[in-house]
């Protein structure tokens, strides 16, 4: 179905390995379409409770394949390609209920860095690293970097790395809080999919409007979180999973999620 990604669905947890390792899993037209599709069918499937995204060989993703010719351009309107390309990628994850796992094997550059900041949690492998590339370019910061960034580590060390474009170790991405959990290259994938497994086994619903509350109050005030936490509250609570868990709860046996 696709070339330059492999998307399997396993135990209701999906999972999307960008396969270009070639040229450390750039993204192109090609594998930006397919990686779109792969999503929306994740999104469409009601077996696919918990994604993760993760990369073949020695990157996770090393940003936009600068092959594509794409400088030679004339005349060049980079806005229209981070619009009607990367934008609609992020946002798409965004949007998503379901939880997004990023498995961070190696490399994580420019716009791979923004796809695995879009992620909602981050493991990652001990090789692994990261860069916000595009000022060594003469770029700008896009694919959501300058938003999720800035957000998690602070304005000023993200103007730093950007500006810089300075190679971040994983154990430093653990540290500033980029990286939830850090791995042995060995044990990436198990760790991340055992984490996977447990939130698809979760009551998912739930999940997708925490998920939901915790972007959307990013930027709001608190009357309107308290308002929007309590509208996705009256949500959950007419939900068939907090039925579900109310009962486990009182007789004292685990509980059956069917994330509705």
């Amino acid at each position: 179905m696709f070339e330059t990604i492999d998307y399997t669905v396993k135990n209701q947890v999906g999972t999307i390995v960008l396969n270009r390792p070639q040229v450390m899993n750039a993204i192109n037209l090609q594998l930006r379409t397919e990686l779109y599709e792969a999503l929306k069918s994740a999104e469409s499937d009601s077996n696919v409770r918990a994604l993760i995204l993760t990369g073949v060989g020695k990157a996770f993703c090393s940003g936009q394949d600068l092959s594509e010719g794409i400088a030679m351009q004339q005349p060049l309107h980079l806005g229209d390609l981070v619009r009607e390309s990367y934008n609609l990628l992020i946002q798409k994850m965004q949007n998503m209920q379901i939880p997004i796992i990023a498995a961070i094997n190696g490399a994580a550059a420019g716009a791979g860095f923004g796809l695995a900041l879009a992620c909602d949690v981050r493991f990652a492998s001990a090789a692994a690293k990261f860069t916000m590339a595009f000022n060594k370019i003469g770029l700008a910061p896009d694919s959501g970097t300058s938003y999720f960034l800035s957000r998690i580590v602070g304005v000023a060390k993200a103007l730093e790395w950007t500006w810089t474009a300075e190679s971040i170790t994983a154990q430093t991405a653990f540290e500033q809080g980029i990286v939830n959990r850090l791995t042995e290259p060995q044990d990436l994938m198990e760790e991340t999919y055992r984490f996977a497994e447990q939130l698809a086994a979760g009551p998912t619903l739930a999940l997708g409007l925490t998920k939901q509350a915790f972007y959307a109050n990013f930027s709001s005030s608190l009357e309107e979180a308290l308002e929007r936490e309590a509208a996705l509250q009256e949500i959950a609570g007419q939900s068939r999973d907090f039925r579900e868990g109310v009962s486990a709860f009182l007789e004292k046996r685990r509980p059956n999620y069917l994330g509705q």
